[in-house]
C-alpha cells in the first residue's frame, strides 16, 4: 500500500477545503475504501477522516421528511424506530446488505459512494475502463455472470453493489451535498451515473463536494413495502438481482407504486414505466406479471448472465406479491 497522509476534519468547511485538493479521499467507516487501497485499485495521497462531524442524526425535518445524516451507521438506520415506522423498505434493504459487522461500521454516505465489486475492477492485472480509462473492459468478453442487463455501454458492464441505494432510489430520496459554492440537492435517481463513455465517473458529485445527508419524502407505502434480494448465499453476498417494491393500495386497487432493481445496472435501476403500468390496476399476480414484462424492455444479457433475463422479472413479481400481502 502506498504511504499516505492522514488528518481529521473538525468542521464541515475544513473537510470541504481538504477534499478539493487532488489525491485526497474522505474516510468514514472505510469498509470499501481500505479494501481498494490494499488491492492497489486506488492510491490516495491523503485521507481526511470526517467521523467527528455532526452528521449522524436520524430525524424528521421541518417538511415532515425523514432526514438521515451521511455519517449515520447502516446498522443504526436499519434499527431506528423512525425508519422502521416511516420507511420500512429502507430498513429491509439495509438488513439485506453485507454482514452485521460491516453494517456496524459502514455509513450512509459511504454506502452511496462505494464502488463496483466487479472482479475485473479489483484485479489490477486485468483491463478495466473504470479503474484505468481506455484500457478496455475485461468483463464484456470474460466471466460476466454478475454483470448488467440494463444501461451498460461498450466501455463497462459493471453493476452497482448497494442494497440501501436501491431502496432510496425507489423512495424518491434526495441527497444533500455541500461544497465551496454552497449547498445543493440531488434527486437520488440522478446521483449515480450510467457508464456511457466515462465509467470511471460513478456519480454526479462535483469536485470538492461532501455528502451531508439524505431525505425521504412522506408516502403511504409503509404497509405495503418489500425488499427481495436473490444471491448465491444467505449472507455477505451481493445481489444477482434485487427489487425494492412499494405500493399504496386502496380496496385492492393500486393507487401508487415505486419500483427499483439492484444487481442489474451501473446504478440503482428505477422502473418508471412499470410503476405507471400498475396504477389503477388490481393488486394481483397477473398485474404484477404484466408490469414485469414492461420492466424488462431493453434488457440485454451477456454470455454468462442470460439467466438474469428470467430471474429479474421473477424477482420483481415475487417482491410485489410480498408487498401486496399475497404471500
Amino acid at each position: 500500500m502506498k504511504a499516505f497522509q492522514y488528518t481529521r476534519a473538525t468542521t464541515q468547511q475544513s473537510a470541504i477545503d481538504a477534499i478539493a485538493k487532488p489525491g485526497t479521499k474522505i474516510i468514514a467507516g472505510g469498509t470499501n475504501l481500505i479494501d481498494l487501497m490494499k488491492r492497489g485499485v486506488i492510491a490516495p495521497d491523503k485521507l481526511v477522516d470526517i467521523n467527528q462531524l455532526p452528521l449522524n442524526s436520524i430525524s424528521v425535518n421541518k417538511l415532515g421528511h425523514l432526514h438521515i445524516g451521511a455519517l449515520a451507521l447502516n446498522s443504526a438506520v436499519a434499527e431506528a424506530n423512525l425508519v422502521k415506522d416511516l420507511q420500512p423498505l429502507l430498513a429491509m434493504a439495509l438488513n439485506a446488505g453485507a454482514s452485521p459487522q460491516l453494517r456496524n461500521m459502514a455509513t450512509v454516505g459511504g454506502n452511496m459512494m462505494q464502488r463496483t465489486r466487479c472482479a475485473y475492477f479489483y484485479d489490477t492485472t486485468m483491463p478495466c475502463n473504470k479503474r484505468e480509462p481506455g484500457s478496455g473492459c475485461g468483463a464484456i468478453g470474460g466471466y460476466n455472470r454478475m454483470h448488467a442487463i440494463f444501461g451498460a455501454s461498450d466501455k463497462c458492464i459493471a453493476v452497482h453493489p448497494s442494497d440501501m441505494c436501491v431502496a432510496l432510489a425507489a423512495l424518491d430520496a434526495t441527497v444533500t451535498v455541500s461544497g465551496r459554492k454552497g449547498q445543493r440537492l440531488i434527486p437520488f435517481t440522478e446521483f449515480h451515473r450510467l457508464p456511457g463513455e466515462h465509467p470511471e465517473m460513478d456519480n454526479t458529485l462535483a469536485a470538492g463536494e461532501l455528502i451531508t445527508g439524505i431525505s425521504i419524502p412522506n408516502n403511504n407505502f409503509a404497509k405495503n413495502s418489500y425488499y427481495l434480494k436473490i444471491r448465491d448465499r444467505q449472507s455477505y453476498a451481493f445481489a444477482l438481482t434485487s427489487v425494492a417494491a412499494a405500493l399504496e393500495i386502496s380496496n385492492g386497487t393500486i393507487k401508487q407504486s415505486r419500483l427499483a432493481m439492484g444487481g442489474v445496472a451501473h446504478k440503482p435501476w428505477r422502473l418508471f414505466d412499470a410503476e405507471k403500468a400498475l396504477i389503477g390496476k388490481p393488486a394481483t399476480e397477473e398485474s404484477f406479471k404484466q408490469a414485469a414484462e414492461i420492466a424488462m424492455q431493453g434488457a440485454k444479457a451477456y454470455e454468462y448472465n442470460k439467466f438474469k433475463l428470467k430471474l429479474a422479472p421473477a424477482t420483481l413479481v415475487e417482491a410485489l406479491k410480498h408487498a401486496a400481502g399475497l404471500v
